[in-house]
């Protein structure tokens, strides 16, 4: 569903990241681990078209959309919840959710979006500026589901929102792919989500990918050591 092959990425002459490769299947959850700074959002902000390839390739359900921008990946099945949920904080819950639906031929939210975060939909008439982080986070991912995408990207989804809620979006997230054929990419540094949610675990350190484990096989105190400062 996701191929990213041997892809560079540069700010100006400072290359960044250094021929990233891995693959997703359908219905499969990945983690990229590592520490700030260690290249998750210039490689999220690379797949979604935000910055420009250097080189390498980028197909989506076997298209490629390595030149493509933001706008047409998000046509071909790409969604991004970027790091700091980026909702509109003067818009209501509801109306949040209904501009993942400005291009979609139905403009009804599904039922499946509420039930998968019942909160949202005890509060679809608040603003969302006045939601905690953590429903912010919930809200910022229905938005992204609405546009029906086949990968999901997900910036540091757990960054400063309370444990039980983590809980309920490892929840909602684990749902989402029993219900839909959907890849999710996650960048994270708590190892206790990525361990709840991700079929494999990547780790990425000063621009490259430096270590892969399936689930079952993970090394937690070896990966603990990458996220360690």
């Amino acid at each position: 569903m996701l191929a990213v092959k041997d892809l560079f990425v540069a700010y100006g002459q400072s290359e960044a990241l250094h021929g990233i490769s891995f693959e997703a299947r359908s219905k499969e959850t990945i983690a990229i681990m590592g520490r700030n700074g260690m290249g998750k959002t210039t490689l999220f902000k690379s797949l979604m078209g935000v910055l420009p390839t250097k080189s390498g390739k980028v197909e989506v359900g076997g298209q490629d959309v390595t030149r493509d921008e933001s706008y047409r990946r998000v046509a071909k099945g790409i969604a991004y919840v970027p790091q700091g949920r980026m909702i509109f904080p003067t818009l209501t819950v509801e109306e949040n959710i209904q501009t993942g639906l400005e291009n979609a031929r139905h403009k009804q939210i599904p039922d499946e979006i509420y039930a998968l975060f019942p909160v949202l939909f005890d509060m679809k008439k608040r603003k969302g500026g006045n939601l905690s982080g953590g429903q912010q986070q919930q809200l910022a991912i229905a938005r992204a589901l609405v546009t029906n995408p086949k990968v999901l990207l997900l910036d540091e989804p757990t960054e400063g929102i309370q444990p039980s809620i983590i809980k309920d979006i490892a929840k909602a997230l684990n749902e989402i792919r029993k219900m839909r054929d959907i890849t999710i990419v996650v960048s994270e540094q708590v190892l206790s989500f990525a361990l709840d949610v991700a079929d494999r675990l990547f780790v990425i350190e000063g621009g490259r990918l430096v270590h892969e484990t399936a689930r079952a096989d993970t090394d937690v105190a070896h990966i603990r050591q990458y996220l360690s400062v």
